[in-house]
């Protein structure tokens, strides 16, 4: 008899977390969000030394809420640290596990995911998944292609959500994600606003190099010419200017905080530059979705707003004006980063998705022909 029930755990590492929700098929039984003591995390030298840690933090819940490791058919981990691949959900093998724990590519506790989900499936004898890594790449030659021979611009990416919002919002219209043309704006501590043209994500600014709008703690796009003069003028180290890029710019350099909740109350208290910021912030996305929308050819099913600052009512309001007249507006906040990487290990369980094998070898290799 074919099984057609199983018990599904999904890892979320972050900075500061690691996040983990058990899944009966698609029905979330309990989920928790473990918060980890700083001082601990800075007792290791490396993010990849924190491996033992986390993997003992995590066993350590399951067994304070009598969830039996036993009892599960899978492990489920966000990913990270990968050579660029095709979207879907992959079996961890030797070699994901490899890339993933020595952290070559991206240094970032994401990628812990899949180290713990693999050690735990070899531990139990179960099986392991990843399911649409960071590094998902489905980009169009032309998206790649910059004004400097040598530099080509990359896919980095709310992947995970991205996808998950895509396919929630296929069924919620009886269609299925490789049938729709959708432009989705994930919008919390990163900012990704990606094409998605049947099923693949075609072009969306990069969200770790500095791309597309500015961010709660990110630049975004900064004109080249005054960071290079930033870069050589002795005041900053590298260190402090790849900082700016990713961890300390945007609306924290500007306004001191990097929580959109502050930012609305201070407009609400009357603060003009606030509103000025928040409104070129969402400027900046508006102007996005557009290059999205030229991206697809001005075919496009729907445009989905999701991410934390979707729940957001003045900014839902602001960006509606510069959108509402390109196509069909949906506001899907949240994330759903736990739910995706069950539901995509359900989907290769079930026999309704074909398993992917991570083979290493990047998707685009810098070679564009003569």
């Amino acid at each position: 008899m074919v099984k057609n029930n199983f018990r599904i755990l999904s890892i979320n590492p972050g900075s500061t977390s690691t996040k983990i929700g058990l899944f009966d098929n698609e029905e979330c039984v309990f989920k928790v969000n473990i918060e980890h003591d700083q001082d601990v995390l800075k007792t290791f030298k490396e993010i990849s030394d924190q491996r033992e840690f986390r993997l003992n933090t995590v066993l350590e819940t399951l067994k304070e809420n009598n969830i039996s490791i036993e009892s599960i058919d899978a492990f489920s981990g966000r990913g990270g640290s990968l050579e660029c691949c095709e979207g879907g959900t992959y079996e961890i093998n030797e070699l994901m596990y490899n890339d993933a724990k020595s952290m070559r590519i991206v240094k970032h506790p994401s990628a812990l995911g899949i180290v713990l989900a693999y050690e735990l499936a070899h531990k139990y004898d179960k099986r392991c998944f990843c399911v649409n890594p960071p590094d998902v790449d489905e980009f169009n030659l032309e998206a790649r292609i910059t004004g400097i021979p040598g530099i080509y611009r990359e896919s980095r990416i709310h992947a995970l959500n991205q996808k998950e919002i895509a396919i929630r919002y296929a069924k919620k219209v009886n269609c299925k994600y490789e049938d729709l043309n959708l432009i989705i704006c994930h919008a919390g501590g990163g900012i990704s606003v990606a094409a998605h043209n049947h099923g693949k994500m075609i072009d969306c600014n990069d969200i770790v190099n500095g791309d597309g709008p500015m961010a709660p703690n990110r630049s975004g796009f900064i004109p080249a010419k005054p960071l290079v003069n930033m870069c050589f003028s002795g005041k900053y180290s590298e260190s402090e200017i790849k900082s700016l890029i990713n961890k300390n710019g945007g609306i924290l350099a500007h306004l001191g905080t990097a929580d959109i909740k502050d930012v609305v109350q201070m407009i609400k208290d009357g603060n003009k530059k606030a509103q000025i910021i928040y409104d070129a912030m969402i400027y900046q996305i508006a102007k996005q979705i557009g290059a999205m929308y030229v991206a697809l050819k001005c075919n496009c099913s729907a445009i989905i707003l999701t991410g934390g600052i979707a729940n957001d009512k003045y900014y839902i309001k602001k960006l509606n004006k510069y959108i509402k007249d390109l196509c069909k507006v949906e506001v899907m906040p949240g994330e759903f980063e736990l739910e995706a990487l069950a539901s995509g290990a359900l989907r290769v369980l079930t026999n309704k998705e074909k398993v992917k094998e991570y083979i290493g070898k990047p998707v685009f290799n810098g070679v564009i022909g003569d």
